[in-house]
């Protein structure tokens, strides 16, 4: 990566610091010497900040924690004093909700306004970088269809959330519009977004709560063994998303949103490709259920797949553009099979899941 344009004695700001992609931008910065300044919910929570901790014990860098909340307006400034650049990842991403209104919007939607808020009164600052999602470009699948050939570009934004259907997608689509909003009523600091389709690969702490280990649990823990639904996605190593923060942050002409995934795989094509990897011992799905029996049997069994969902999603391939994070931030895309076999063993160290 080309020399930065910050200087390691000013400090760098992560919301978010505890989280699953945070955690290697963090690991990244004490490591090129940086003081990463990580304001969470409560600095003295060993459980939650312990292996942060860990990662500057022996980097160059020092890592200083301060107390924050995504919905306390303000609660950032301490954090962001002094800083030139500011890294917002905090959002939540999970299944698991009962409210999608205070679960993801809120969150997404106020932090981001609470972050770059402080941002702009905030003088030292000169960029923001945040992480958005290619669920902000698009909404379903079949919205693939109508990009220009049929190919996801920076130029889309996702029209089709709604809080009733794709929540998360429709909580991050606000939020990084808010995001742009803000950026553009001021001439201070600029904004450069990431935005990464599904992250696989291990973290940095043994557990994480982001959705992508709920998913990957399913993938290897036997629930999809007798078929995966016939889904495609774009998938990414967790290790290149936080390299694109990272030369998205420092690359002098880094600008805009940045499409930050490596290849599209069916949930099948991965399982069949960590099999023979990993070894035939695993529970993977090897093959598909029919669309019709995952429309008919998935809301009775997950409340998330609704058929209006399998209807929108199953069966439509899924195309994506990366150039711009190739070309412009220079990013090397690795294997996502291998990312997601050190993920798959990294839980089984854990005991999060078990070969059957």
């Amino acid at each position: 990566m080309p020399d930065p344009i910050y200087c390691p004695s000013a400090p760098v700001l992560v919301t978010g610091a505890t989280g699953y992609v945070a955690g290697w931008l963090v690991k990244r910065l004490l490591e090129e010497g940086y003081t990463v300044h990580a304001p969470v919910r409560d600095p003295d929570n060993s459980d939650k900040v312990g292996h942060l901790e860990a990662l500057g014990a022996d980097a160059p860098g020092r890592i200083v924690f301060f107390k924050a909340d995504l919905l306390d307006p303000g609660s950032y400034a301490d954090a962001m004093a002094g800083c030139e650049l500011v890294f917002h990842t905090a959002s939540p991403f999970t299944s698991k909700i009962s409210d999608p209104q205070r679960d993801l919007v809120d969150p997404a939607l106020k932090g981001t306004h609470n972050v770059l808020s402080t941002a702009t009164q905030t003088l030292s600052v000169t960029r923001v970088v945040v992480t958005s999602s290619c669920a902000a470009i698009y909404g379903d699948s079949i919205d693939v269809a109508e990009a220009p050939n049929q190919t996801l570009t920076e130029a889309q934004w996702n029209e089709t959330s709604r809080l009733d259907h794709q929540a998360y997608s429709y909580s991050k689509t606000v939020a990084e519009k808010a995001a742009w909003a803000i950026a553009q009523a001021q001439d201070q600091w600029r904004l450069v977004t990431v935005n990464p389709s599904l992250v696989v690969g291990p973290g940095v702490a043994a557990a994480h709560t982001s959705e992508s280990f709920n998913l990957m649990k399913q993938i290897a823990g036997g629930a999809m063994k007798a078929g995966a639904p016939p889904f495609e996605i774009g998938m990414v190593d967790v290790r290149d998303v936080a390299d694109a923060h990272m030369r998205a942050g420092f690359l002098p002409d880094a600008e805009g949103r940045h499409i930050t995934s490596a290849e599209t795989l069916s949930f099948a094509d991965l399982g069949r490709a960590l099999s023979a990897e990993m070894g035939g011992q695993w529970p993977f799905p090897r093959s598909e259920l029919p669309k019709w029996l995952v429309w008919l049997a998935g809301p009775l069994t997950n409340k998330a797949v609704t058929r209006e969902w399998a209807e929108k999603n199953l069966s439509h391939p899924w195309n994506a553009d990366n150039s711009k994070a190739r070309e412009q931030l220079g990013l090397t895309f690795h294997s996502v099979v291998d990312a997601a076999a050190e993920m798959v063993q990294q839980m089984a160290d854990s005991g999060q899941i078990r070969k059957r």
